[in-house]
């Protein structure tokens, strides 16, 4: 395991620099880095003015240079005024000459400036990723054991009544979009004029005038039940289906395997047949689905985080695409593509200790 282990790390590092260089390229083409100078400086800036500043920056060093001086193995670029002052990637006019570095990158912890939010890339990444860190915990402990129950039941007995009405429910969620969805629910469980929550005070049922709130806003701070409960609901809903299904097709498969006939034919119990048997090799493939959710849910939820007005990962990271951020831009991909990595590494590790039929050599 240990060497397996290795192994699948070595392949990570790789396929994570490989990643990131592309994601350095594409960010660094020129176009980009124009219209940051002019955004930066000014939108009537000539043609030699935004080569100067880009110049004097470092951007028009060869791509390969860049690269390693945002990675921090190669010293930062410095540049020298008219009147002798110099300022670099590493160090600022103002830094005393004693303090000033010349390894300044992500192996020093180093993620840049962020030209939108005027801050430290590294803390607002942190911050934001917590959040959204905070919001897909809540998903998959909603997401998870209702998309496992509703697969082994549908699975348990294929093409009863209760297999059609769950697979049925499994891909009206699936099929149905988060937008679409978090604006039904918006309208039917937190708007005071139309839905359930007008009924529901007439009653005398709920004290305020909605049943939940439909802004997310206040959730970033303290998150309880009322205000956070709907972007949880609307994303578990579109990711379940997809793990339900799976699960259901898993559980199938498994219940028309030899030694559950024989288990049947020995006068076992269905439950026993199913809990002790089936459910647990009926649950090896939908773990690997369950790992993979993770990323979709790190980068998927702009939709609703944007609905909702949360602002987490996904909100921040189209800010950095739209305001061509560079250095945030960047620092959301790494974070990303590490994150993709990590939670495949678990998913394969899981795999293996899952299913004893795998041997590794």
């Amino acid at each position: 395991m240990g060497i397996f282990i290795l192994r699948r790390l070595g392949v990570m590092v790789v396929t994570a620099l490989c990643l990131t260089f592309i994601v350095f390229w594409l960010t660094n083409l020129y176009p980009n880095l124009e219209k940051l100078a002019k955004t930066q400086g000014n939108f009537r800036m000539s043609d030699e003015a935004v080569a100067s500043y880009l110049g004097d920056r470092g951007y028009l060093d060869p791509l390969p240079v860049k690269f390693g001086q945002w990675l921090g193995v190669m010293p930062g670029w410095v540049t020298q005024e008219d009147d002798g002052t110099r300022f670099g990637r590493c160090f600022t006019k103002d830094t005393p000459e004693d303090d000033r570095r010349r390894f300044c990158g992500i192996l020093q912890g180093d993620w840049g400036f962020s030209t939108v939010f005027q801050e430290d890339v590294g803390p607002t990444v942190l911050t934001r990723l917590a959040l959204t860190g905070k919001l897909m915990g809540c998903v998959i402990l909603l997401m998870v054991p209702m998309a496992l129950i509703v697969g082994v039941l549908a699975g348990m007995r294929e093409g009863s009544r209760t297999d059609r009405t769950l697979s049925t429910f499994s891909i009206l969620t699936t099929a149905t979009p988060e937008y679409v969805s978090g604006v039904v629910f918006i309208a039917l469980l937190a708007s005071s004029r139309f839905g359930l929550s007008p009924l529901l005070a007439d009653w005398g049922w709920i004290d305020s005038k909605t049943l939940f709130l439909g802004s997310a806003a206040s959730a970033m701070k303290d998150a309880t039940f009322w205000n956070f409960f709907l972007p949880v609901l609307t994303i578990s809903l579109y990711g379940m289906g997809y793990i339900a299904r799976m699960t259901r097709a898993s559980m199938t498969e498994v219940m028309t395997a030899q030694y559950i006939r024989t288990a049947r034919l020995k006068g076992v119990s269905f439950g026993n047949i199913v809990l002790k048997h089936a459910l647990r090799n009926a649950l090896i493939a939908p773990f690997t689905v369950i790992m993979l959710q993770i990323p979709w849910l790190l980068n998927g939820v702009v939709i609703v985080e944007t609905l909702f007005n949360y602002k987490g990962f996904g909100w921040l990271l189209v800010r950095a695409a739209s305001n061509n951020d560079i250095e945030l831009l960047l620092a959301v991909s790494v974070v990303s593509v590490i994150v993709v990595l990590t939670t495949q590494l678990v998913s394969d590790i899981g795999y293996v200790v899952l299913n004893p039929r795998i041997r590794i050599t």
